[in-house]
């Protein structure tokens, strides 16, 4: 599911166009808190000159000295040798006015999030830097074409949004404001790459590549959460031990903080004009009110308390598996479970069918596809959920109708028991946990390249690089199948019509395309 787009500021380089800033070119960070001495220690260690500044008194000598104990370290860990720790330092100076930058190259803005104040600053800068001076703006939520919107020269403006911890973190999101000059963004990416990050290029959209689509991640899984289908614990070790995901939404946005997670969402939301695909989560809402915010706090959806239990995902107790099966029909992404079980000495008979497996109860089992198993009637229909890669997937989440047969259930449980998986059971519920969320991860990258915000390529590498994700969506996009995405999608909006789950354009033009070839 890609297109070819160009987004401004990534035209093709030639000889003539300039590219990295070399090395004895002066790099200035304004702001000296977590972001900025994380930028400031990445643009020492990659040779060049640094100067901080903190409109605080003191606070850019402070930094200086945290940044000098930042590579003692790193010198005792065997990571930099002494000269070039000796260098570094004699590289990097505190300084008390903004005066004193006016001979660097690049200037990276670094302090808090707040439109006038960030306008204020870069005022000022432009009266002491020179006119090829590139100004960047490490903001993860205000527009960067509103931050240079009172500019003299808004071409020379450039979003450069580092991840935290920014040493650690390889990716770089390079973000083109609506008058960014191509040649800016350009070697602001070059610079980048020059630093040893992985840069990616976006247009100004709210939230940027990744802001943007990792939204789903969190509201799904709040979703199903405020359903009451699952509790979570439940729900993160779904999307870790079966979706792949290197973490769980809601212990990450304790780690993340619920109030800084919430506000992201709220202010992406609030720049789309309150589109339901955005929509914030009362839930989280809640939580951020009670102060419960996550670790800092000591407690967000679970307790970081000394000595605190952390909640375990509900796990079915043994059940005993089927002898044998039946197969009917293709099973999609999930038809490797096919030789798994044949593997683990389950019998599987194959037959004509619309991908179902038939338990010797006279139950299915069906992959979720954003129905939900009540609608079926008295027939028993228990969905299991979608996994990045069945055989290495630990835990297997089933969902079924209240009144399901017990000895059916069993026999499911059994089954995927008897492939070594730990089998969690949920309520019943639309598109269960990893597929909804998965479908509307796909959704949101490939709306994003259908509108120019980035290549597709770009959208991929930095979700995997940029959140962890086991592929990138529109990878997982191809792997699944548009027509499959799009079932769910459409599935999921019959269900809950109030647009969020609709498919995009991208989407359904893929989805019909791939008709087209089929007919």
């Amino acid at each position: 599911m890609s297109a070819n787009v160009t987004v401004r500021g990534s035209e093709d380089v030639t000889a003539s166009e300039p590219t990295a800033l070399t090395q004895d070119r002066t790099v200035a960070v304004v702001g000296t808190g977590t972001m900025g001495q994380g930028i400031a220690q990445v643009a020492l260690v990659a040779g060049h000159p640094v100067r901080l500044y903190d409109s605080a008194p003191g606070r850019a000598r402070e930094a200086v000295d945290a940044l000098t104990a930042r590579l003692d370290r790193l010198v005792e860990k065997g990571r930099m040798d002494a000269s070039a720790r000796e260098a570094a330092v004699a590289r990097l100076h505190a300084t008390e006015e903004l005066g004193e930058l006016a001979d660097a190259a690049l200037v990276v803005e670094a302090i808090v999030e707040h439109l006038p104040v960030k306008q204020q600053l870069f005022a000022d800068l432009e009266k002491v830097v020179g006119d090829d001076t590139v100004l960047a703006t490490n903001t993860s939520s205000l527009s960067v074409t509103a931050i240079a919107g009172g500019l003299r020269l808004p071409g020379r403006f450039v979003g450069l949004h580092f991840f935290n911890p920014a040493p650690l973190l390889p990716l770089v999101e390079v973000v083109s404001g609506f008058a960014t000059d191509a040649d800016v963004a350009t070697r602001a990416y070059e610079t980048m790459k020059g630093w040893g990050k992985t840069p990616v290029r976006c247009a100004d959209t709210p939230g940027f590549i990744v802001n943007r689509v990792a939204r789903p991640f969190y509201a799904e899984a709040l979703r199903v959460y405020e359903e009451g289908a699952a509790d979570p614990a439940t729900i993160d070790a779904a999307l870790r031990e079966c979706g792949g995901f290197r973490m769980g939404p809601f212990e990450l946005t304790d780690l993340i903080g619920q109030d800084v997670n919430e506000a992201v969402t709220r202010s992406v939301w609030e720049s789309f004009y309150q589109d339901p695909k955005f929509t914030p989560s009362l839930a989280q809402r809640r939580l951020v009110e009670s102060g419960r915010l996550g670790r800092k706090t000591g407690h967000g959806w679970f307790s970081y308390a000394e000595g605190a239990e952390r909640p375990k995902p509900h796990t079915a107790p043994p059940a005993e598996a089927p002898a044998r099966i039946v197969v009917r029909g293709a099973l999609g992404p999930a038809e490797p479970l096919v030789g798994l079980f044949e593997q683990a000495g389950i019998k599987v008979r194959r037959t004509r069918g619309d991908g179902f497996v038939e338990l010797p109860s006279g139950g299915r089992l069906g992959l979720a596809d954003g129905e939900s198993s009540f609608e079926y009637g008295p027939e028993e229909i228990i969905y299991f959920d979608l996994a990045f890669d069945y055989a290495s997937a630990s835990r297997i989440v089933l969902s079924a109708r209240k009144r399901v047969d017990p000895e059916t259930l069993n026999e499911a449980v059994g089954l995927f028991q008897a492939l070594g998986k730990q089998v969690s059971v949920i309520g019943d519920v639309p598109g269960m946990i990893v597929a909804r969320t998965v479908a509307m991860l796909v959704d949101l990258a490939a709306d994003a390249v259908d509108r120019g915000v980035a290549t597709a390529e770009d959208v991929d590498t930095a979700m995997r690089l940029g959140v962890n994700y086991p592929a990138g969506p529109l990878e997982w996009a191809e792997k699944l199948g548009p027509r499959r995405v799009c079932d769910v999608l459409r599935a999921l909006h019959e269900r809950y019509p109030t647009g969020r789950y609709g498919p995009s354009q991208a989407v359904a033009r893929r989805c019909a395309e791939a008709d087209e070839e089929d007919s």
